[in-house]
C-alpha cells in the first residue's frame, strides 16, 4: 500500500495537482515521462482521479460541517430543556415534600438523573403527567409554574429528540463520507506513489526537474 507524504490532506491534494499540471504543461518532464508511459493520456487518467478524489474530500467536509452544526442544535436545544427543567423540578420537589405518591408519578424523587437517557426519560415523565393532571397543575402554580411553561416545556422535548435524531443522521453520513474520502485517497495515493516511483527513474539526472514535482531531492 502507497504511504502518503506526511501533510494534511488539503496540502496533499495541491501537491499532487502541481505534480500533474508540471507533468503535462514542463516539456521536458512531459517528455521523459511520456517515454515511461505516463503521456498526455495516463496524466489524464491521474487528474481525473484526483478530482474524485478532490471531490470526496470536498463532500467529506460538508457533511462533517453539517455534523457540527446539527450537534451544536441539539446541544443548544439540550441545554435550555436542562435550565427549564431544573428550575421546575426544584419547585415541584419543594411542593410535593410531603407528598410521596405525586413525587414518585411525576418522577422528582431522588437525585436528577446523569445519564442523557434516563435525564429524558425523568422530563418526559414528569411534563407528560404535569401537562394533563389539572390537579398537579394547580399545585405547581403556587411556585409560578403555568401551564403554558410546562406545555413549552413538553414541546422543548419534541424539539430535543428531533435535533438529536438529526445529529446522529448527520454523524452516520459524515462517517459514510470520510470512508469514501479515505478510500479515493487510498486509491490515488497507489496511483502517485507509482507516478513518483517512475519520475525518479526518469529525471535521476535532473533533480530539479524532479523538485518540480514536488519532491526534494537532498
Amino acid at each position: 500500500m502507497a504511504t502518503r507524504p506526511k501533510n494534511s490532506e488539503a496540502d496533499t491534494l495541491e501537491l499532487y495537482r502541481v505534480a500533474l499540471e508540471n507533468a503535462e504543461t514542463q516539456s521536458e518532464i512531459a517528455t521523459v515521462m511520456a517515454e515511461l508511459g505516463y503521456d498526455s493520456a495516463k496524466i489524464t487518467e491521474g487528474k481525473n482521479l484526483l478530482a474524485e478524489t478532490r471531490s470526496s474530500y470536498d463532500f467529506n467536509k460538508t457533511e462533517d460541517d453539517e455534523t457540527s452544526a446539527a450537534s451544536a442544535a441539539f446541544s443548544d436545544k439540550k441545554a435550555e430543556l436542562e435550565k427549564v427543567f431544573k428550575l421546575q423540578r426544584k419547585k415541584a420537589k419543594v411542593i410535593f415534600r410531603n407528598d410521596s405518591l405525586t413525587a414518585d408519578k411525576l418522577a422528582i424523587s431522588g437525585e436528577m438523573p446523569r445519564t442523557y437517557i434516563k435525564w429524558l426519560e425523568a422530563a418526559k415523565k414528569f411534563y407528560s403527567v404535569a401537562t394533563t393532571d389539572t390537579a398537579i397543575q394547580t399545585k405547581l402554580a403556587r411556585l409560578a409554574i403555568t401551564v403554558d411553561s410546562l406545555t413549552a416545556a413538553n414541546t422543548l422535548i419534541t424539539e430535543l429528540e428531533a435535533a438529536r435524531a438529526e445529529y446522529l443522521k448527520e454523524v452516520g453520513e459524515s462517517q459514510d463520507a470520510t470512508k469514501a474520502k479515505d478510500a479515493a485517497f487510498a486509491k490515488m495515493d497507489d496511483w502517485m506513489s507509482e507516478f513518483y516511483a517512475v519520475a525518479r527513474i526518469g529525471l535521476e539526472d535532473n533533480p530539479q526537474l524532479l523538485e518540480a514535482l514536488g519532491k526534494i531531492v537532498r
